[in-house]
């Protein structure tokens, strides 16, 4: 990276899935004597590479990454364990005179980094019974439980968020708090950070979503999720419930088709995509920028060194 010039600042870029951020931090890396954090949930996931757009190795232009495959499988991911992990990189890599680039589209992860967040305990007792529950009645039918002991919290999470849900319920009857107490509020940045969101037009957006889980079957992703499979994907509960390995599961298990799957594969990735922008816009802390812009690197520079 000779001739880069490191900020002396965290540099955050998001926005939703196949929009470019992982080109983007890459280059701005390579200017910036720069470090990668990983903020993408699922790319904690040793062996979910090819459904994740996880970029390989040999890809990555000799720029060090970090907080990739850290989890197994049979893992669950939580936002409190990756906020310690997180900071503790990004601290590191300021420490060591480099910038440090936190990006990903897991919205509530890059704002744990940022943001003075704290996370209740949890009790594996408690969030069993109510994931059993989940399993039941259903993600609405558990909302609307939420909407009764903690409306403010209701109204922000989405009906069909089951796994956020069951969080919210979990925390009520640990604390005898309102959840909503508890979700994050957006203030002062906790380092001296700038945090772009990367989009693009949705008609081209749908189309490179398609391509790209095209591209993934093609380089074998029915057989990345059947190996992960027999090492115990079944029983993650993040993991497996992730878009792609879901629906490739369902294929292993003779319930659908290849065609299907990548059927709905698509259209999941699609509606995530407007939760994610409907998330990013919440904040307007955040600069946005078009994916296709002429200099991009050179604007997100400008912007960063200003």
């Amino acid at each position: 990276m000779s001739g880069s010039r490191a900020l002396p600042r965290l540099v955050v870029v998001a926005g939703p899935t196949a929009t470019g951020k992982s080109d983007l931090a890459l280059a701005l890396a390579e200017e910036t004597d720069g470090e990668v954090v990983n903020g993408d949930a699922l790319q904690l996931y040793r062996g979910m590479d090819i459904g994740t757009a996880k970029l390989p190795v040999d890809e990555r232009r000799g720029v060090p990454h970090h907080l990739l495959d850290v989890l197994d499988v049979t893992e669950t991911a939580t936002v409190a364990a990756y906020q310690r992990r997180a900071r503790a990189a990004v601290e590191d890599v300021l420490a060591r005179g480099r910038t440090p680039i936190l990006v990903g589209g897991t919205g509530l992860y890059l704002q744990s980094v940022v943001d003075e967040l704290e996370f209740p305990a949890t009790d594996p007792v408690v969030r069993r019974r109510l994931e059993d529950e989940l399993e039941e009645v259903g993600d609405v039918a558990l909302h609307r439980r939420l909407a009764a002991l903690d409306p403010p919290a209701a109204a922000r999470i989405e009906p069909r968020n089951g796994r956020r849900v069951v969080r919210a319920l979990e925390v009520i009857e640990l604390t005898g708090r309102p959840f909503s107490a508890t979700m994050p509020t957006r203030g002062a940045f906790r380092y001296d950070a700038i945090w772009f969101c990367v989009d693009r037009d949705t008609a081209e957006l749908d189309a490179r979503i398609a391509r790209r889980v095209d591209l993934m079957v093609e380089q074998g992703l029915l057989d990345e999720v059947r190996h992960l499979a027999a090492h115990g994907l079944r029983d993650g509960v993040t993991a497996s419930r992730a878009l792609g390995y879901q629906q490739m599961l369902a294929v292993l298990d003779g319930t659908s088709t290849v065609a299907d799957a990548v059927r709905d594969t698509v259209a999941g990735t699609r509606r995530y995509v407007r939760r994610q922008r409907a998330w990013f816009r919440r904040d307007q802390r955040q600069l946005w920028l078009r994916a296709e812009a002429p200099d991009l690197v050179g604007t997100v520079l400008a912007a960063a060194r200003g």
